[in-house]
This record gives structure tokens, sequence and C-alpha cells, in this order.
């Protein structure tokens, strides 16, 4: 195995123990051995995908991890084309994320913890994807969640900020123990937790199923439905996604590599990399596809109403995340990835504009109070505007060949499933143009809202800011470009390199019916950047018109449906007060304390009244001792000891 494979890793690794030990003493210094980690790993794995495309595909074993019973994992590394793509944009991305962060977080406490943390993220992530058993990607995935744990609550004193970051832990815990019972499951039919021998035997599953509850269920679908609980959780989907939201309170790099390049994007990861499995499975594939479905629509109109410029980007991201679970769902896994690809760039590009405009802006994050940016800060404006452009599906951007891709797999797919998903998905493409360009219109254009003391400190950010959004930006214009379909005389390069791994659907449209299609998607991306022109540009006054016309439905979508309310009601309080009235004051301080106190307490007591024998007094230890011979004599003379 090529020891650059090791160095991928090990680089943040290493930066990040050193940075973290050391990184106090190094003062504004601190982000040089983390920067320099994370581009080693870039070269490293442009070297490894050099490789994967000259045909050489890595598996091997490099330690033998944990050996018990019929248990055996080795420590190992899996690089093929699937691994090649997300290594690239793991550390590609983190790396402009790392040199972001050196304008945005200049002269914040614990500087040197927050690149001590971005490097033990950015290690996480890519110990997951180059694992070749599942043990070793359920390592990295948890330790994903410990890393976004650090990050998102790293301005611990802020309360808010440290119960997002308990928030996003606790809600992963429930998907982490549906994935943890899919790895049993795995053990137990299979015997191993290898890829090569469980996807090499997955047709074991066949025909194979559990009765649990008196329903009998089939094991593939089981399984899957299992890991899809895991997936769910760190890729935000419903019910699980009020996690992500939350985690804006993390500094904006953090929130630009949990949602452009790691955290989030391991669920999707993890159904394409198990294809195998869940190809057995209509059941489960169709499970994923309605919930894909359902969650594009849900955080789409969410997003419609939100005025924290991060949330609005942050509920993009799982609406976006949605359109990849709907490729995966409806088998068509490379559109999956290749949306997954595209989407880290301009959602990158997003959100590290977002923290040009806050920086810009003095840390003021509500939309309400821009307007007019494009005159202060130029090279942001142009390079969110190209994002905005990508992310609504404009022909010719990266965004519009990954999610027309998926538009049309699910139509092609010939399932109920599938043309459901193709109609949310090019409603929710319609959605997605408009709140994009709401966001735009509303921070670049129009009138200035802001204070005074804004205004006349208002400039471009630093270079160290911007050129990794010029950066961004070229990827969120052109990654696009690697798939570009027959139908626009391309020859789709990325559904042919990621074959070998996901395989690819024979597509049943012919041409006429596939333009017509793009042409459905293409016109809602257009009407919804027309509408959010028309109502943030021209008509300022309709938004609040539109308010008044349906005032229950714009406090449903600002309210984001009550989701995080019902779960206070039917599961956090009645948690709270099962620990407080039961586990504390009965259990705890009753029970156990009733015992470790109550027990000397009681020694005690007995103390103090046998002490009363022994007060130094003859005429009392005399008529003790009479009395005792008395009692004595009675006993012998009953008999009772005979």
């Amino acid at each position: 195995m090529p020891i650059y494979l090791l160095l991928i890793p090990l680089c943040p690794l290493l930066a990040f123990a050193v940075t973290l030990v050391c990184g106090r003493w190094w003062g504004s210094r601190a982000h040089w051995l983390p920067i320099a980690a994370i581009v080693v790993s870039l070269c490293c794995s442009i070297l490894a995908l050099r490789d994967v495309m000259n045909g050489v595909i890595v598996n091997a074993d490099v330690h033998n991890w944990i050996t018990s019973g019929n248990l055996s994992v080795s420590f190992g590394f899996l690089v093929d084309q699937l691994t090649a793509v997300m290594l690239i944009v793991v550390t590609s991305v983190s790396t402009l994320v790392h040199i972001y962060s050196v304008g945005y977080m200049k002269g914040e406490d614990g500087y040197y913890r927050f690149f001590a943390y971005l490097a033990l993220f950015s290690f996480s992530m890519l110990m997951l994807v180059l694992s070749n058993n599942f043990l070793q990607l359920f390592f990295g995935w948890e330790a994903v969640g410990l890393s976004s744990y650090l990050l998102i609550g790293f301005y611990y004193e802020k309360t808010s900020a440290s119960d997002a970051g308990k928030k996003a832990f606790i809600v992963n815990r429930f998907g982490d123990f549906g994935f943890l019972l899919g790895l049993f499951c795995i053990f137990t039919l299979f015997g191993s937790l290898h890829y090569d021998d469980v996807f090499a035997r997955a047709g074991l599953l066949q025909g194979l199923s559990y009765t649990i509850g008196g329903i009998s269920i089939d094991a593939a679908t089981l399984v899957c439905l299992l890991l899809f609980c895991g997936a769910a959780g760190k890729s935000a989907q419903l019910p699980l996604h009020v996690w992500l939201p939350d985690a804006m309170e993390g500094p904006t790099p953090v929130s630009a590599l949990i949602h452009a390049a790691t955290m989030v994007t391991a669920g999707v990861f993890l159904v394409a990399r198990c294809n195998a499995l869940f190809s057995l499975s209509p059941t489960a594939l169709g499970v994923i596809t309605v919930v894909g479905a359902l969650t594009a629509l849900f955080a789409a109109t969410i997003a419609l109403t939100q005025t924290d410029i991060k949330r609005v980007v942050a509920y993009s991201t799982i609406s976006q995340l949605a359109f990849m679970f709907i490729g995966c769902g409806v088998g068509a896994y490379a559109a999956g990835i290749f949306h997954l690809f595209t989407h880290a760039f301009f959602k990158a590009l997003l959100f590290l504009g977002c923290g040009s405009v806050i920086l810009g802006m003095h840390h003021e994050q509500d939309m309400r109070r821009m307007g007019g940016l494009r005159k202060y800060m130029p090279v942001t404006c142009v390079t969110f505007l190209l994002a905005s452009l990508s992310i609504s599906g404009v022909p010719g951007l990266a965004g519009f060949f990954s999610k027309d891709e998926i538009l049309l797999m699910a139509f092609n797919a010939d399932t109920t499933a599938g043309y459901f998903a193709w109609g949310v998905g090019t409603f929710v493409a319609f959605l997605t143009a408009f709140y994009s360009f709401r966001l735009f219109f509303s921070i670049f254009y129009g009138e200035f809202r802001g204070t005074q003391h804004q205004r006349e400190h208002l400039r471009e950010s630093p270079l160290v800011v911007t050129i990794p959004l010029l950066l961004l930006a070229c990827g969120a214009v052109g990654a696009g470009w690697l798939g570009i379909p027959h139908v626009l005389g391309g020859s789709n390069l990325w559904a042919g390199f990621l074959e070998p791994v996901v395989g690819h659907p024979h597509l049943h449209l012919d041409g006429p019916a596939e333009l017509m299609l793009m042409g459905a998607s293409v016109l809602a991306g257009v009407c919804g950047i027309g509408l959010a022109w028309f109502m943030y540009h021209r008509q300022t006054e309709w938004p609040e018109r539109v308010v008044q016309s349906f005032p229950r439905l714009y406090r449903l979508f600002l309210h984001k449906y009550r989701v995080d309310e019902i779960y206070a009601a039917c599961l956090v309080r009645p948690v709270l007060w099962l620990a407080d009235h039961v586990l504390l004051r009965v259990v705890d301080t009753k029970g156990i304390e009733g015992v470790v106190n109550g027990l000397p307490r009681a020694i005690g007591r007995l103390s103090v009244r046998l002490r009363r024998f022994q007060d130094g007094h003859v005429a009392h230890y005399l008529a003790w001792l009479a009395g005792a011979s008395v009692v004595l004599l009675i006993v012998l003379q009953l008999g009772i000891f005979s």
C-alpha cells in the first residue's frame, strides 16, 4: 500500500494533537500546522485519485485491530472510485475553510483550539471514507459526531451554543443506535464486518426474513432501514433534522465544513457505499426516496421565512441532502454522489459568503438589517451570486447538471415513489431558487437597513477570506461539467467513473422526454428567481402583503412546523420530569442516598445509645451487671438454649 495513503488521515490527526497541546503558546500562528497538514492530505488525495483513474484500486489491511471469538476486524483502507471522490471533496473544501478561518477567527479566544478541532474534524471524516470495514467506518462516524459537538459548542460560554452542541450530539445518538443495530445484524448474518466479505455475499439476504412482534420483515429491508437510521441522523433527514439548524451557533467556517464536506454528507456516502445491500430491498429504497422528497419540501418551505442568513442556508442544506437521498433511493447512486460533489462547492461558497457578510456587518446575521452591500463588498456579491445561480439550477453551472440528473433518474425509475419524488423535487427546485435569491436580493440590493456605525465600517473582506470564495466559485461553476449528459452532447464522465462501484441504472427515456424534464426543472428555477426579483427588488412591499394574506401558513413555516415544540412536549419534558421526580427524588435521594447516607446515620444513632453503657459510673456498671445476671438466671432456668 502506498505510504501517501497513510498520510491522508494521519497528518490532520498529528496536527490536532500537537496544536491542542502546544497551540496556546503559538498564539496567532497556531493555524500553520493544521493548514500545512490538510494541504498535505489534499496533495496525497490527488495522488490517490490519479492512481484510481489509472486503474489502481487499493484494499489493504494495515493492522489487526480487534480479535475476539468469531470477530476479527483489521484497520485498513479501501481506495476506489467512490473513496477518491470523497477524499477530493473533504480535503479541498477543508483546505479552503482552514485558510478562510485565519481571517474569520482572527483575534478570537481559543484560536488554537479552533484549528485543533478543525484538524480533528478532517481526520474523522477522512477515516470514515477510507475505511474498508463497517467498524472502522463507525469509529470515524462517531469521531465526526464528537468533532461537531466540540465545534458547534465552540463558544461554550454562550448558552445557546453549548445547548446546540449537546442537541447535535444527542439527536445523532438516536440515529446511531439504529446504525449500531444494523451492524449487529450484518455481523450475525455474514460473520464479518469487512466490506468485501459482506458485499460479495449480499445475495444471501434474498429470501431471508425475521419475525418481530408477529410481523415478518425481509432481512435485507431490516438491515437497510437500520443503516438508514444512522444516515438520516447524520444527514439531518426527517425526523432527525432538528440538530442541523441549531448547529449555526458555531463559527461560520464550522457551518461550511459541516454542511459542505464532512458530517452531513456521511449519510449519503453510507447509502452509496452499501448499494449492494440497499439494491436488494425495493422497500428500503422506496422509504429513502419518500423520506428524501418529504424532507426536501419540508426544509425548503421553512427556508422561505427565515431571516437569519445562516439559517436560510442551513435549511437549504437539509433540502439539498434530501435530493441526494432521492438519487440513491431510485438506484441512481452516481447521481446522488454527483450532487454531493457539486453541492460541496456551492454550499461552502454560500456559507463562507455569509461569513464574509457577517464580518462586514460586524457579526450581524439578520437579513432585515442589511441591503445594498454590493457597493461595499463586490467580490462577496459576485461569488454569492454564482453560488445562488448554481443551487438554483441555472444551465451551465454545477447545480444544474447534478440536480437535473437526480430528477431525471427519479422519473426514469418508473415507480410511484419515483414519480412522487420527481414532482416534489421539481416544485422544490422552484422554492430553492426563490429563497436563494430572496437571500441574495435582501443582502446585496435595496437600501442599507443597518446602523450608521455599520455603514461607516462596511468594506470588502481581506484576501484571506475572498481568495477561498473565488476558488470555490470556480467549483460552483465548473464542477458539473464532469457529468454532462448524452442528450446535451456529453459523455457523462461522472457516471462512467463511478459505475464500477455503484453501477448505473438503465435510462428508459428518449432524448425529447429527457429534454422536456430538464426544461421543466429549469423553468421552475427561473420562475423562482423571477419571483424573488419581483418581490425583494422591484415591489418590496409584496412580502408583507403575502404574510398578511396567509398568516397561519407563514407562522407555520416561520416556527418550523413546531417540530421542536412537539419534541419538547412529547420527549424532552417527560424525560426531564422522570429524571427529576423519579430518578432524582425517589431512586437517588430516597433509594441510593437513603442506603448510602442512612446506614451510617443508623450506626451513629446506635453508637450514641451504646455509649451509655460506658459512662464511667461504677454504680451503673453494678446495676447492669446485676440485671444481666438476673436475665441469665431466668434463661438458664427456663432452658431456652438447652
